[in-house]
């Protein structure tokens, strides 16, 4: 429900944008080059499909001399979703993405994680977070992995480094069970995961994780984050780099058999250490 409302409004941003345009007798190209994108994203923001960042609606006011009724919209609208400023559009482009490709060299993508392993990065993240903060923040993760269920589910490819494997997060049996719950989506085919070993050493992306989506009526985009912001990247030749790079990666990793056999052998490696202490 609070999805749909979301992107109603998102429409209604749309809606509202083309009505100003036009009745300011300027094309989505000319508009597009006044606030630095192209006149085909100008027309996915009018369908609602795509979510213009702050920035170029605070742009549009500008060009269309609207008193910043564009800047406080979109202010709206991010600051009511669940997830943080530089997330929230990624969030929904996951939704309608035909192929994600995640390289996560840290932590296990957010997609992929268990409710339990989700709080614990969460709580880690911020100590002194109330329980209500903490649980918004864990349902807001896992309702993101409905995607994944749905018939029309995106293919799915996720690089994940060793390193990812041998970090305990939230204990033995928390980091076990974490480590299971890939291993059974890889098994049901809901997801196509490697293993990048630590023995690679230096590797083609060492600055923090990527996402590459692809669309079916939209360009692709990649995602790059660290600890504390993202960045969503349209400009076709950063992303065609990006895909190279994570084609780079995916040459050094394990094959996915022998990746599914080292992420089942970490987690017993797991169980017996929970099972010592």
């Amino acid at each position: 429900m609070a999805k749909g409302k979301q992107q109603a409004t998102w429409e209604f941003f749309g809606e509202l944008l083309r009505e100003r345009r036009e009745a300011a007798r300027i094309s989505r190209d000319d508009l597009g080059a006044r606030v630095f994108v192209s006149g085909t994203y100008i027309g996915l923001f009018e369908q609602g499909v795509r979510k213009p960042q702050l920035d170029v609606a605070k742009r549009i006011d500008e060009v269309l001399q609207t008193g910043g009724i564009f800047e406080r919209t979109c202010l709206k609208l991010i600051n009511a979703s669940p997830y943080a400023s530089y997330f929230h559009e990624v969030a929904e482009l996951e939704a309608v993405a035909t192929k994600i490709c995640e390289f996560a060299p840290t932590v296990v993508p957010g997609l992929l994680q268990t409710p339990e392993y989700a709080r614990v990065l969460t709580i880690a993240s911020n100590p002194f977070a109330s329980e209500e903060y903490v649980e918004e923040k864990v349902c807001s993760r896992v309702e993101r992995q409905a995607i994944l269920k749905d018939a029309t589910r995106p293919e799915y490819w996720v690089v994940l480094h060793e390193n990812v494997l041998l970090t305990p997060v939230g204990g033995p049996q928390v980091m076990a069970r974490q480590l299971d719950h890939i291993a059974a989506l890889i098994r049901e085919r809901r997801v196509l995961v490697a293993v990048l070993p630590i023995a690679v050493g230096a590797h083609a992306f060492m600055t923090g994780t990527l996402k590459l989506m692809d669309f079916k009526d939209q360009p692709p985009t990649a995602y790059t984050e660290t600890e504390f912001s993202g960045t969503l990247l349209d400009d076709p030749a950063v992303v065609k780099q990006a895909q190279r790079a994570y084609d780079l990666l995916r040459v050094a990793t394990l094959s996915p058999e022998a990746s599914l056999a080292r992420i089942e052998s970490a987690a017993e490696e797991l169980r017996r250490c929970a099972s010592t202490t």
